[in-house]
């Protein structure tokens, strides 16, 4: 249980008496601490996993990156109260934040050398016994231009098109079956052509699919038919003592990632005529064509 309380000097509470408005204006500073894992182990840009997939492939990660939003702390008593971002300007946009777990080095070619694993916010002084959060974009950020947009919103990394907006998650890997010679973007979100080169690696971009639009460089106007935002709640979750987990292992567990089905994305890319995306959008916590949404698996504390 963490309660967001401090004790008030004399002359703070003699304040307060003569205006007893400022009493509801109190917030606390709070911070979330991510740690990405893979299969339960650090994860480093220096070394190879093994036993990922059905097939227990040994992969090499190129990249591993995702944004969150919504974040709220749950109260004692079951309400939800948002955790306000600090805007600083480079990882905090709105109520968005981007996750950066690589640093550019080693396996993690497709990366970059900055990294952010921590959420910086302010919450009203109260009692929390929770966390919760979304991963993902909104809508009403989602689907913008990244050259005209304030970081992190700004990096084309991230982006598919207007269309389909960001890449909530980016995870590209080399497999055991599957070199990354190179995890390819062509052809992302909308599904290779039959005469496109073979896709190379293996990549989770997860992202809204069904956006109705005149074409990809133009965007939607009424909500994505999959939103595909990941809900995420840890009760118990105590910001001073706990850290949320982001595993992607448990969601691999069912997908063979040394095979990519042919003329479509490399990987799951959350699009629909994608079947390697059949033993994984469950496992997000997400309903995918006629299969109803499992567990989410992805996010976790300790």
């Amino acid at each position: 249980m963490r309660v967001f309380h401090t004790a008030a000097p004399a002359a703070l509470l003699a304040l307060c008496a003569a205006a007893p408005a400022l009493a509801h204006d109190h917030t606390h500073p709070v911070e979330i601490r991510f740690a990405a894992e893979m299969d339960g182990n650090p994860f480093s840009c220096a070394q190879a996993y093994e036993g990922i997939g059905a097939t227990g492939s040994t992969v090499e990660v190129a990249d591993y990156r995702l944004f969150v939003t919504n974040v709220r702390m749950i109260g004692a008593d079951g309400s939800e109260t948002p955790i306000t971002l600090d805007q600083d300007g480079i990882w905090q946009f709105q109520d968005v934040a981007l996750l950066d777990f690589e640093d550019g080095s080693g396996t993690c070619v497709n990366g970059t050398s900055p990294m952010n694993t921590t959420l910086r916010g302010t919450v009203p002084e109260g009692d929390y016994t929770g966390l919760a959060f979304d991963i993902g974009v909104p809508f009403g950020l989602n689907h913008g231009d990244p050259t005209l947009a304030a970081s992190p919103l700004n990096l084309t990394a991230m982006f598919w098109n207007w269309q389909g907006g960001y890449k909530f998650i980016k995870l590209d890997m080399a497999t055991s079956g599957l070199a990354l010679d190179a995890v390819q973007t062509a052809g992302d979100h909308a599904g290779q052509p039959a005469d496109a080169p073979r896709a190379r690696g293996w990549s989770l971009h997860l992202g809204s699919t069904g956006c109705a639009s005149e074409s990809r460089t133009t965007p939607p106007t009424e909500a994505c038919a999959n939103p595909n935002l990941v809900a995420v709640r840890l009760d118990g979750f105590d910001p001073e003592t706990n850290v949320v987990v982001i595993d992607p292992a448990p969601v691999l567990a069912e997908a063979n990632v040394d095979f990519n089905t042919p003329d479509t994305s490399p990987g799951c890319m959350s699009f629909e005529n994608d079947d390697d995306c059949i033993p994984v959008m469950a496992r997000l916590g997400l309903p995918f064509r006629d299969l109803p949404a499992g567990e989410q698996l992805i996010a976790t504390m300790r």
